[in-house]
């Protein structure tokens, strides 16, 4: 696979899933996820994924601090209805990295493990995403602020002539290119403290 350069020095996330160590997936259950990982659950990489993933790595940082964050031991509550806007991408995209699911994740083994009954949607919060450590009851709520990384003013009107059908080869190759440079700034400023903000 071939993806732009940039993928490869997006901040990482590191967690540890009791279950992947307990089945042998990896060792002592440590798993990294990178941007390129979550384009490839998305199929595509773009400003909202790119949120969702700098969302989910802040507020994990502020949760556990030098701790490693436990894959399956975190809710997370959505202000906003699954349904609404790119609600239900963005929960995917935290479901990949936090394990969280509503009723179709794992079920569990021995009472252990369950994954579901972790994700919940209009829940009424101060901010889009409260994510919570379920073994000490600590809670911070995130906000994304894309709008800090303006588009350049040819992007959507390009975009709109795409759609339209009116694009050849080269303009959909720059307007690509493009996009895709918005999305790299938006990493580069993934600890600008206006990027992502906390309640």
């Amino acid at each position: 696979m071939s993806f732009p350069a940039f993928f490869d020095t997006a901040p990482t996330i590191t967690l540890r899933d009791p279950l992947a160590d307990l089945l042998g997936a990896s060792r002592n259950g440590i798993i990294e996820y990178s941007y390129g990982d979550i384009v490839k659950l998305a199929g595509h990489s773009c400003p909202t994924v790119a949120g969702a993933y700098l969302m989910t790595r802040n507020a994990l940082k502020k949760l556990y601090g030098d701790d490693l964050p436990e894959r399956g031991d975190i809710k997370v509550e959505f202000q906003d209805d699954q349904t609404n806007g790119v609600t239900g991408v963005i929960a995917n995209v935290i479901s990949m990295i936090t394990g969280a699911t509503i009723d179709t994740g794992f079920k569990g083994l021995g009472g252990k493990y369950d994954r579901r009954g972790l994700l919940f949607f209009n829940v009424d919060i101060p901010g889009e995403i409260r994510y919570t450590r379920l073994d000490t009851g600590a809670a911070i709520t995130t906000s994304y602020h894309a709008s800090i990384v303006p588009p350049s003013p040819e992007l959507m009107p390009a975009l709109r002539t795409i759609i339209a059908g009116q694009g050849d080869s080269v303009r959909n190759e720059e307007f690509g290119q493009a996009w895709q440079e918005r999305v790299r700034k938006i990493l580069e400023n993934a600890d600008n403290p206006a990027l992502v903000t906390y309640a």
